[in-house]
C-alpha cells in the first residue's frame, strides 16, 4: 500500500504515543464538528448557500476556514512542535516530507470534507483528522455530526465506529458489489469520470456518489458500501478515512497522479497537484475491481 493513508511499511513507532494522538485527533474533531454545525445552521438560517466557497468571503469559506481554525489551535496548543497540513491553509505549506517532517507529527486535516453536501444540507459530510509522520497516517479519525458517527482508527490497532469496533465483511463477487464514487469539479475530469461509471455500472450491483471521500473510505469500513473508487481526491481527504478502512481490514492503494522532481512518484509529498487515484475493497473483490477499473481507464483523470 504505497500512499500517505497506510501502508504495508508502517508500524507503530515507540517514539509516538498513538493513544495520546488519538485523544487529541477526536477531541480537536469533535470541537470542529460543534463549529461546523453551527456554522451551517447560519448558512441554512439565511436561505442556504448555493455557492460553495465562490469567494474570500462567502459564508462556506468562512465555515470551512473557521473549523480549520478551531482544529488548528486544538492540536498545535496541545503539541506546538507538530507540523500542520489544512485543506485551507495548504498554501502556506513549505515543509519537505522527506526532510525534516519525517522526523514528527504533521496533521493532516479536512476541516469540511463534502462541502456541497454541507451547503445544501445533506447528511454525508464530516471533519477528518489524521495524525501522520513521514508521510504515513498513525491516526485517523473521521466524524459526521448529522449523522452522529465517530470513526476512529490507530495504525496496528484496529478501527472503530461509536466505540464499536470494525471488521470487513467478506465481500461479494463483483456482479453483486455496491461501489461508492465520486466526481471531480473540472468538467473535463467529470465527464471522463462519468463515462467509467457509465461503463462500470452494468458490471456491479450498483454505485453510490455521496460526495464525501473520507466518509467513503469509513462506508468500506463498515460494509455500508462493498467497495470505493475516485480519481483526485487530495490527501486530506483520505488521510484519516483510508486508515480507517485498512484497518478495518480492507485493501486500500492511493498512487499520485503526477510525478515527483526526480521522476518518481511523490508518495510522501505533502500534496500531488492533481491528487490522487483511491481504491478501497476487501479482498478478494479489491483484484477484480482494479482489473475492471485499469481496462476502463479510470486512472487516468
Amino acid at each position: 500500500m504505497s500512499h500517505p493513508g497506510a501502508g504495508e511499511a508502517n508500524r507503530p513507532d515507540a517514539a509516538v504515543d498513538s493513544d495520546e494522538l488519538c485523544t487529541l485527533a477526536l477531541s480537536a474533531a469533535r470541537l470542529g464538528a460543534r463549529t461546523a454545525s453551527d456554522a451551517q445552521a447560519e448558512i441554512r438560517r439565511q436561505g442556504g448557500a448555493r455557492t460553495t466557497k465562490s469567494s474570500e468571503t462567502d459564508l462556506v469559506t468562512e465555515a470551512d476556514r473557521a473549523t480549520e481554525r478551531v482544529i488548528r489551535d486544538a492540536l498545535l496548543d496541545a503539541r506546538p512542535g507538530d507540523g500542520f497540513l489544512g485543506e485551507e491553509s495548504v498554501s502556506e505549506w513549505t515543509d519537505d516530507p522527506r526532510g525534516d517532517a519525517d522526523d514528527r507529527v504533521v496533521w493532516v486535516v479536512d476541516p469540511i470534507d463534502g462541502t456541497t453536501n454541507y451547503v445544501y444540507g445533506q447528511p454525508d459530510w464530516g471533519i477528518s483528522v489524521a495524525a501522520t509522520r513521514g508521510g504515513r497516517s498513525l491516526v485517523g479519525v473521521v466524524i459526521a455530526p448529522r449523522l452522529d458517527l465517530e470513526y476512529v482508527a490507530t495504525l496496528g490497532g484496529g478501527a472503530t465506529r461509536n466505540g464499536e469496533r470494525l471488521v470487513v465483511a467478506q465481500s461479494p463477487p463483483l456482479s453483486q458489489a455496491l461501489v461508492a464514487t465520486g466526481f471531480g469539479y473540472d468538467p473535463g475530469r467529470r465527464g471522463r469520470q462519468g463515462a467509467v461509471a457509465t461503463a462500470l455500472l452494468p458490471q456491479v450491483r450498483d454505485l453510490r456518489r455521496r460526495g464525501a471521500a473520507a466518509l467513503d473510505f469509513c462506508y468500506v469500513a463498515d460494509g455500508s458500501v462493498d467497495a470505493y473508487y475516485e480519481t483526485g481526491p487530495h490527501w486530506w481527504d483520505f488521510a484519516a478515512g483510508s486508515l480507517v478502512a485498512t484497518e478495518a481490514g480492507a485493501r486500500v492503494t492511493a498512487q499520485p497522479l503526477v510525478a515527483g522532481p526526480t521522476g518518481g512518484p511523490v508518495a510522501t509529498t505533502a500534496e500531488p497537484t492533481s491528487g490522487w487515484v483511491l481504491l478501497a475493497a476487501a479482498p478478494p473483490l479489491f483484484g477484480s475491481l482494479s482489473d475492471v477499473l485499469t481496462r476502463l481507464g479510470a486512472a487516468g483523470g
